[in-house]
């Protein structure tokens, strides 16, 4: 007798379904041993994750098992109590009309209530639990699929709470998502893309499998894939009522976690309670450490979307997010800073030359400083990786530079791997011949970025991971980390070394963040030759840095710079820019020799005037500070005179300096020591903030 095409198509589903093991052995524990435990089986998943095929696959199961199904689907019922009876009674195959008890008897009282689409009947719910429920007799099991986590009385009540299992459906495991594309006939060598794209989730897989059964020769590229991902937005955005609530979205997906702070910074609302709320009951939105976050494949669906649809919204939702981040790491320490650090490098995921040299998940990993117990794993771990000659020089720098020192420690508190920085600016001879690395980045100051009085400079002298060296890893994406944090918050920071066994190997990355290979400062240790990066924080600070990278991320060009570049900064030598500062004293009436003056790109004009502002700006911010020092001179009793004589030669001159000092009733010759000694006053005050130190 010929099959009925309902058959050939459950047979054909069924060759297919991959996984859910767990899922379908608890349910045939449950219909195989005489006492149930539970009367309720609850699944629930984002769209698209397999909550029906896996009901079709229970179906199947209570076939084999003689035991009793009635299969509805809520999108077809109405959600009124005689709207779901005459259901339950056609699938039962009886007359519509009539009891509901009748739906559910069976021969060998047995009987599976197949429940899909659940969530439309969230306005049956009271009814469904007073008479489907409440009355239902004892041999009923009830099997429920719902994009949305049960309501919160299925939680509190402890009666319902104890007859319910609640199954979370997640992605596919990855050989179980390998499986599904062996099935489908999609070629082993373009497995490793798929999985990369699809993150296991098994809607898309499906679609990305069409795609090859379409057409014979098909390449995947996920870029490409605009089919698939307008499919798969459409599932995830089927549950968002409007604008507000998809921009919530959007933030939510764009950052690693999201809490109420953060996403009123994103939005630039002052109340978002209602928006998280309705966030966190997302069936793809689970909780994360510090707030919420999507699944991988919705988050990589909403990006791309987002990224293609409105790049103008995304950057400014990544300069809103980088800006958070930044203003909290300034205030805060320890943990939190390093988490913070994780979330703004997070940021940066999505660039071509980041993203194979990150780690994203830290796992238990966090930094710690040194203690003494700890000095013969970490002298261990580099004898291993570069040899007894290095493990000697660490040895030294453990012992002498203790507080430069970052310990990776896993849950346990066993170290796994170390940063240690060596302040080079303080150092005394003999410690910088001690170590050929020293040695070398010290000549390159000398020779190419001299440090000025107050400066600071860092080498990074070991980083490694205990078990994979300098490779790729967890644990080598939190010293990277660790080495932000640095750059960020070290006073005075004039200069970072970062020297690397495979230097070619990190070339992409260390030039995303503008870091320049220095092959001048490469040294030899134990017959290996190192290879040198470096930046100089002068010529561009930590915040012109920080807008370069956000550039780079958002418009995917390794090498972009921002719309208007940052105004490169001029690191002068204390003795030029006390002339430099000389000269704008006497030019301060005039604008056009101003802006040839060099402290017009200096950090301490450009700091107050910003990276990208104009040359008019500039001169302007350069007149305030000099204003404001001359100023601080009439704030001491004593040196009031110099104030005046700055003022009357410089600042408001309207006659010449022999009448001026005639004005003032001082002798011309006093008149010109006073001159002399208000400059050489405002040298030193604007030298002292061009440092960082504040200006008494």
């Amino acid at each position: 007798m010929t099959r009925r095409l309902v058959d050939q198509l459950d047979d054909l589903h069924h060759q297919l379904f991959v996984g859910r093991t767990a899922e379908i052995d608890l349910l045939r524990t449950a219909l195989v041993t005489g006492y149930r435990p539970f009367s309720i089986l609850y699944v629930y998943g984002p769209s698209g994750i397999g909550k029906t095929a896996l009901l079709h696959e229970f179906a199947r199961l209570c076939r084999q098992l003689d035991v009793s199904t009635r299969w509805l689907d809520a999108r077809a019922i109405e959600p009124t109590p005689a709207a779901f009876t005459r259901a339950l009674r056609q699938a039962a195959g009886l007359p519509p009309e009539g009891p509901l008890d009748d739906a559910l008897a069976t021969s060998d009282d047995r009987v599976v209530l197949l429940l899909d689409t659940y969530e439309l009947l969230q306005p049956l719910e009271p009814w469904l639990r007073s008479q489907l429920l409440g009355q239902a007799p004892e041999h009923l099991l009830l099997v429920v699929a719902s994009r949305q986590p049960p309501a919160p009385h299925w939680r509190v009540d402890p009666d319902w709470h104890a007859s319910m299992r609640v199954l979370p459906l997640r992605n596919l495991a990855l050989e179980e998502a390998r499986e599904y594309l062996i099935r489908r006939g999609v070629p082993g060598d373009e497995h490793p893309a798929v999985l990369a794209f699809t993150h296991g989730h098994p809607l898309a897989l499906s679609l990305v499998a069409d795609l090859f059964d379409q057409r014979p020769g098909f390449h995947f590229e996920p870029d490409s894939a605009f089919d698939v991902i307008r499919v798969l937005l459409q599932q995830f955005l089927q549950q968002v009522p409007g604008p507000a609530h998809r921009a919530a979205l959007e933030a939510c997906a764009l950052v690693r976690s999201l809490n109420e702070a953060l996403l009123g910074a994103m939005l630039n609302l002052p109340d978002v309670d209602e928006l998280f709320t309705w966030l966190r009951d997302l069936s793809f939105i689970e909780p994360a450490p510090g707030g919420l976050c999507p699944h991988d494949l919705a988050r990589e669906m909403l990006v791309a979307d987002l990224r293609w649809r409105n790049p103008d919204w995304y950057a400014e939702l990544h300069r809103r997010a980088r800006e958070y981040y930044i203003a909290r790491l300034r205030q805060s320490s320890g943990p939190t800073q390093q988490q913070l650090l994780l979330d703004y490098v997070y940021l940066h995921r999505y660039s071509s030359a980041v993203r194979p040299f990150f780690e994203w998940r830290t796992g238990s990993l966090r930094g710690d400083s040194m203690h003494p117990s700890d000095r013969p794993a970490l002298i261990a771990m580099v004898e291993a990786h570069e040899g007894p000659e290095s493990a000697s020089l660490a040895e030294y720098w453990l012992a002498r530079q203790p507080h430069g020192v970052v310990v990776l420690r896993n849950s346990s508190g066993e170290p796994v791997g170390f940063l240690s920085k060596v302040a080079l600016h303080e150092l005394a001879s003999d410690e910088v011949e001690h170590d050929p690395a020293v040695a070398a980045a010290w000549r390159y100051l000398e020779a190419h970025a001299p440090l000025r009085p107050g400066e600071a400079a860092t080498l990074f002298r070991f980083w490694l991971a205990r078990d994979t060296y300098q490779s790729v890893s967890a644990a080598q994406s939190l010293l990277f980390v660790n080495m932000v944090r640095h750059y960020l918050l070290t006073p005075h920071l004039a200069f970072t070394f970062l020297p690397c066994a495979v230097p070619d190997f990190w070339a992409p990355v260390l030039s995303y963040v503008d870091f320049h290979r220095l092959p001048q400062a490469d040294f030899t240790v134990g017959g290996r030759r190192y290879g040198v990066y470096g930046h100089d924080w002068r010529v561009m600070p930590p915040l012109a840095w920080l807008a370069v990278l956000d550039e780079r991320e958002i418009s995917g060009d390794p090498h972009a710079l921002p719309p208007q570049p940052p105004t490169p900064v001029l690191v002068l030598s204390q003795q030029d820019f006390c002339e430099a500062v000389h000269h704008a004293l006497r030019d301060y009436t005039n604008s056009i020799r101003l802006r040839s003056n060099p402290l017009v790109q200096s950090r301490l004009v450009l700091q107050r005037a910003g990276l990208q502002s104009e040359a008019h700006e500039r001169v302007a911010a350069l007149r305030c500070l000099i204003e404001e020092a001359v100023a601080k001179l009439g704030q001491i009793p004593r040196l009031q005179r110099w104030q005046q004589v700055l003022e009357t030669a410089y600042l408001h001159p309207t006659e010449p300096q022999e009448q001026a000092a005639e004005r003032l009733g001082l002798p011309f010759s006093t008149y010109r020591r006073y001159l002399k000694a208000g400059v050489a006053w405002v040298e030193e005050n604007l030298w002292l903030q061009e440092l960082g130190e504040t200006a008494s």
